[in-house]
């Protein structure tokens, strides 16, 4: 049974991985802990005097007479304290760190300022995207591009992008402008090497096959080049997602009234709130377990061919319904957005999540409008055979 927990590059069961990776999380917990703990201070609890100075327009002799009472107040008030608490100046415990969350929901507006840096970080990808994949294509397939910008390309990776930022507010100031176009060109510097190098990867086989079969460069490039590239970019993207987070602390540090989780870490950390610096930090792991979930999602609808094992494994009844349950909810919230009212309330409780979950609920419609439209044009566009007298 245990056999296979050693051996190199074993297989887990399910319930194996399962349990391993809770007593994994419990194990980091206690650490954790434990060091939180290891750092931590017992401190007594009175009531300080000596905080409260005497006026300045007192004798300097009785100024200072009445400061040493005072302090010798504060001491005897210490050696006969009867109550004590612990304090960690250096590390929060994980205990601390969860009572932080309903004063960050109140007080700091955690929902609106999460939503709004998620807002900022699909509006990055998909500029980055937007330049970075056409360009990609350009440089890898055209000998004249790729000869004359494969190596400044490559040189981009090398850019300390936070020495950046003063360029980038020179150039579109200090409002979710400067933010995105930062955030997009921070994406673009490692995800346009990464396309052109994914268009040399892909395999002769396939190139020496449409080539038989007489296709053009354009069908070439629609037929095997756009499936092949895409599908391993779309694992590279996932990989940036983490540094995509980075830069958009960065970029939220400049002027940070304007909120995101990146202003709140700021402030956080000038008032020496640790408990909510880390809180807001496992938000922002708990955001990129999510995105990297949903990229997964994405993945295998865009690209079946790489997932037919695993779809083979899956209950194609439980599949179903939660395609029925997710298309039925982008319809009512695409609805719900088109009604002014609808839209101001939700976009009260959850600010830029309004365009988030909007933008989500039409990708899960155009999904699934592409998965259903063969059998939608067979029946539209099919011409009927005539059946004979």
């Amino acid at each position: 049974m245990f056999s296979n927990l050693f051996k190199l590059r074993g297989e887990l069961g399910s319930n194996q991985r399962l349990i391993l990776g809770f007593i994994g999380v419990l194990l980091l917990l206690a650490i954790w802990t434990g060091l939180a703990y290891s750092k931590s201070k017992v401190v007594p609890i009175y009531e300080t005097m000596s905080n409260e100075l005497p006026s300045m327009d007192l004798p300097e002799a009785v100024r200072d007479s009445i400061i040493n009472v005072l302090v010798q107040t504060d001491s005897l008030a210490e050696a006969n304290a009867t109550e004590f608490e612990r304090i960690y100046p250096i590390l929060s415990p994980p205990h601390k760190v969860v009572a932080s969350f309903p004063d960050l929901l109140k007080k700091d507006r955690l929902t609106i300022n999460t939503f709004k840096s998620l807002w900022l970080n699909i509006k990055g990808y998909f500029f980055a995207l937007l330049i970075a994949i056409p360009l990609g294509f350009v440089v890898g397939l055209l000998p004249i591009f790729n000869g004359m910008f494969n190596k400044p390309v490559d040189a981009l990776r090398y850019l300390p992008l936070t020495a950046l930022t003063g360029l980038f507010m020179a150039w579109f100031g200090t409002e979710d402008k400067m933010k995105v176009a930062f955030l997009a060109f921070g994406i673009i510097v490692y995800l346009l090497p990464i396309v052109a190098q994914r268009i040399n990867e892909v395999k002769a086989v396939y190139l020496k096959t449409v080539f038989t079969l007489g296709a053009t460069s354009w069908q070439t490039i629609k037929s095997v080049y756009i499936p092949s590239v895409l599908s391993k970019v779309s694992d590279d993207i996932r990989v940036l997602t983490a540094i995509s987070w980075t830069y958009i602390i960065v970029a939220e540090l400049v002027n940070s009234s304007q909120g995101g989780i990146g202003a709140m870490i700021y402030k956080s950390a000038r008032f020496a709130s640790k408990e909510k610096v880390f809180a807001l930090l496992v938000v922002i792991i708990v955001i990129g377990l999510l995105q990297d979930k949903y990229f997964t999602y994405l993945d295998r609808k865009l690209f079946p061919f790489k997932h037919k094992s695993d779809e083979a494994k899956e209950v194609s009844l439980l599949g179903s319904m939660f395609r029925y349950i997710f298309t039925l909810l982008s319809v009512l919230y695409v609805l719900l957005s088109i009604w002014p009212t609808g839209r101001a309330i939700i976009q009260e409780f959850i600010g830029d999540g309004f365009y988030i979950f909007l933008a989500l609920a039409i990708i899960e419609l155009l999904l699934e409008l592409n998965s259903r439209w063969p059998a939608l044009s067979e029946k539209l566009f099919s011409k009927k055979t005539p059946q004979p007298a």
